[in-house]
């Protein structure tokens, strides 16, 4: 198993850990408690993350990446969103143009 995958998997088993936990002693139980803080976090990493990109630093960038994923996660699990059901989306779309998967979605 890959590095990346090991802390993914870490990452999951803490954030399962602190579902419902003392929102006073654990930012994770935060999070999950208030799925709008976790989007408006979510939303904060990824600005940082374009920034770190600009400046074309891969420290930041590695940083920043960290930081976004932990809050997706954070904020997936904080709606109820299973991980299932993000890679069943990924699975529906290998073999497909990005472009023709996009032209698939319906229009908003």
């Amino acid at each position: 198993m890959s590095r990346f995958n090991n802390a993914l998997d870490h990452i999951q088993a803490t954030i399962a850990a602190r579902k419902g936990g003392d929102i006073s002693a654990s930012w994770t139980a935060k999070l999950l408690a208030d799925p709008k803080l976790a989007a408006k976090k979510l939303g904060e990493e990824a600005v940082e993350l374009v920034q770190a990109s600009a400046l074309a630093d891969k420290d930041a960038m590695a940083a920043e990446s960290a930081d976004l994923i932990y809050h997706l996660l954070a904020l997936l699990a904080a709606q109820g969103v299973e991980l299932d059901a993000v890679a069943a989306k990924l699975e529906a779309r290998q073999g497909q143009s990005g472009f023709a998967e996009k032209a698939s979605r319906p229009k908003a």
